[in-house]
């Protein structure tokens, strides 16, 4: 009788640790888009300081900004060219932005299916004592391939005091199942000003 006592912890705790095993199969993993980590593809420009550049990612893929007067795109692929005609690369805020120089990549195992990246939308209803527009931060959710690559959820960061949570949460539940072009983007969350001005039209 102790015998089987003493088993039965043992076989409950196993499988618990399997079950806790299969639910951490997601995970995080990060690489820089700051333009040290990144090919300059070309010269800037003079006239408007528009840039691109290439930047390693994961799994073989690559990450591509593009900037052009004060907006940028992000988007992903195997290669620069593949990159620049994914839906993501079509995708403009109207106030002026910016993102941020780390890509959080969600994966199943090794293949991630989601990147995740802060941005920073001009706000030009709220300026500091030079006048110029203060940012409101976000975090935009981006689908990866197979299949395209699209925005697929935005969480305000500064209505949600949890809002990597969310962002990384809305990457596992709906990227995979996503159609760009056909879905809605997700407003996770509160709603807040940067979501506000990020689907301004």
């Amino acid at each position: 009788m102790n015998h089987m006592t003493r088993i039965g912890p043992i076989v409950l705790m196993t499988c618990i640790g399997l079950g806790s095993a299969n639910a951490q199969s997601m995970g995080s993993s990060y690489t820089s888009t700051a333009p040290k980590d990144c090919r300059q593809i070309g010269k800037p420009s003079e006239l408007d300081g528009s840039t691109t550049r290439i930047c390693p990612g994961k799994n073989g893929l690559m990450v591509l900004i593009a900037e052009d007067d004060l907006r940028e795109i992000v988007s992903a692929g195997r290669n620069r060219k593949e990159a620049a005609e994914e839906p993501a690369a079509k995708v403009w805020f109207a106030p002026f932005n910016s993102s941020e120089t780390t890509v959080e990549w969600r994966a199943a195992g090794t293949k991630p299916f989601a990147m995740i990246q802060r941005w920073h939308i001009a706000d030009g209803t709220d300026r500091d004592k030079q006048g110029r527009p203060n940012t409101k931060a976000m975090l935009v959710v981006t689908r990866l391939p197979p299949g395209p690559v699209c925005h697929v959820a935005y969480v305000d960061a500064i209505a949600n005091p949890n809002a990597n949570e969310l962002a990384r949460k809305a990457a596992d539940d709906f990227a995979r199942g996503f159609t760009c072009g056909k879905d809605e983007v997700k407003i996770i969350g509160t709603s807040g000003r940067a979501v506000e001005l990020a689907i301004m039209r």
